[in-house]
């Protein structure tokens, strides 16, 4: 089986950023970092790619300068089990810099987006009584970070 990594292209702050997801998720570590050799396209001895794992899943940060910027094509989604967890991921990836978006999801302050999706969202919008859940889905789509007991209402509202 082949092995397949997400790569991230930063322009230069691939150490910084994942420094600071190992600081946010658990189970998760840098390893291997190489740096820039003379003649390349980076000044010599600057970190070029940093080898990372959040919650055990391999990631890649390279220092390809500001050719390439992220977009909400590609994203973390990180599921949550309540609310307090929900608070926590959504305050942790926001600090310093990142913007809060709709129904759920952010950029961190490296531009990489992300949805902060708690299991009970996913369980509201998909209730097989459809009232419910469009209650619950119209509650959501009126939020920032979700707010897992105003969905709760909404789904249960008459």
């Amino acid at each position: 089986m082949p092995r397949i990594t997400p790569f991230l292209w930063f322009d230069n702050q691939a150490e910084e950023a994942a420094n600071f997801y190992v600081a946010i998720f658990p189970n998760s570590k840098v390893g291997k970092i190489t740096r820039y050799s003379e003649g390349a396209p980076a000044p010599a001895g600057t970190v070029m790619t940093v080898e990372f794992s959040l919650d055990g899943r391999d990631f890649i940060g390279l220092n390809g300068g500001p050719h390439f910027q992220f977009t909400e094509a590609v994203s973390f989604s990180i599921a949550t089990r309540d609310q307090a967890e929900t608070d926590r991921y959504w305050d942790a990836l926001l600090a310093d810099g990142g913007k809060p978006s709709q129904c759920g999801w952010l950029k961190d302050r490296f531009g990489l987006s992300g949805q902060v999706t708690p299991e009970q969202l996913l369980r509201l919008t998909a209730l097989p009584d459809p009232g419910r859940a469009q209650r619950a889905t119209q509650a959501m789509l009126q939020m920032v970070k979700i707010d897992i007991a105003k969905l709760r209402q909404a789904a249960d509202a008459a």
